[in-house]
C-alpha cells in the first residue's frame, strides 16, 4: 500500500507540472469583442457555459504536446461518458487515467458531481494497477478585451477524496466539495477506497428507495 501512494503522489506532481507547462502555453482564449458583448460577460461568467469549448482546446493540445509537457504514451479516452478523458503511462507505472474538471477562479466551494457512482467503481475494479487523477483547470474571465485565462492546475487523486459521498436523488453521482484541496485529501488505497463507495452506494440505494415506499 505504501508504494501504491508514494507512486500516486509521485505522479499527481508530475501531472500538476505537465498540465501547467500545457496552460503556459495555450495562453488567454479569446471570445468576443467589447462591442460584441458591451455589457461584458454578466451570466455567461461560469465555467459551463464556456468549459466544452476549453475542454476541446486542451484536449487538441494535449494530442499535440503530450511528449513535450512530459506525457508519455498519451491516450485519449474512447467514449465521452465514461469515468476519465485521458491516459498516459510512465516507466516504472502504468494506467495512470486522468478526469479533468474546471473551476472558475475565487468561485464558492460546491459539492460537485466527480463521476457517477456505479461506473467507478466498476471501473476501478476491474484496473487493480489503475491511479485516476482528477485535474480541475481553473479559468479567470478577462474584461478589455474579453479573454479566458487558465490560472492553474489542481490534481487530487480520486481515492483520497476526504469527502466521499453518492447523491441518490442525482443520478447516483459521487460528489465531493474538496476534489481541488490536496491539503485535505486523505492517502488511501484503491482497495480502502472501493469499501468506502460501496458503502455510500448502498446507503444512496436505501435512501432512494425509502422515498419510493
Amino acid at each position: 500500500m505504501t508504494n501504491e501512494i508514494e507512486l500516486t503522489f509521485e505522479y499527481v506532481n508530475h501531472l500538476k507540472d505537465s498540465l501547467n507547462k500545457l496552460l503556459a502555453t495555450i495562453g488567454t482564449v479569446p471570445i468576443g469583442r467589447d462591442d460584441q458583448l458591451p455589457f461584458g460577460w454578466r451570466k455567461a461568467a461560469k465555467g459551463r457555459t464556456v468549459w466544452r469549448l476549453l475542454e476541446e482546446i486542451i484536449s487538441q493540445n494535449l494530442e499535440k504536446r503530450a511528449e513535450e509537457i512530459g506525457l508519455n504514451n498519451f491516450s485519449p479516452a474512447i467514449s465521452e461518458v465514461g469515468v476519465y478523458d485521458f491516459s498516459f503511462s510512465s516507466s516504472n507505472y502504468h494506467n495512470i487515467y486522468v478526469n479533468i474538471k474546471s473551476s472558475v477562479i475565487n468561485s464558492r466551494t460546491n459539492k460537485d458531481d466527480i463521476s457517477k457512482a456505479r461506473l467507478l467503481y466498476d471501473f476501478m475494479r476491474e484496473r487493480k494497477n489503475a491511479i485516476l487523477l482528477i485535474a480541475t483547470i481553473e479559468i479567470e474571465f478577462l474584461e478589455n478585451p474579453m479573454e479566458l485565462k487558465f490560472t492553474n492546475c489542481y490534481v487530487t487523486p480520486v481515492n483520497w477524496l476526504p469527502d466521499i459521498y453518492v447523491n441518490p436523488s442525482n443520478n447516483g453521482n459521487l460528489q465531493s466539495s474538496k476534489y481541488k484541496n490536496l491539503d485535505v485529501a486523505i492517502p488511501r488505497s484503491r482497495i480502502k477506497f472501493l469499501e468506502l463507495l460501496s458503502e455510500q452506494i448502498e446507503v444512496a440505494d436505501n435512501k432512494r428507495n425509502s422515498k419510493r415506499r
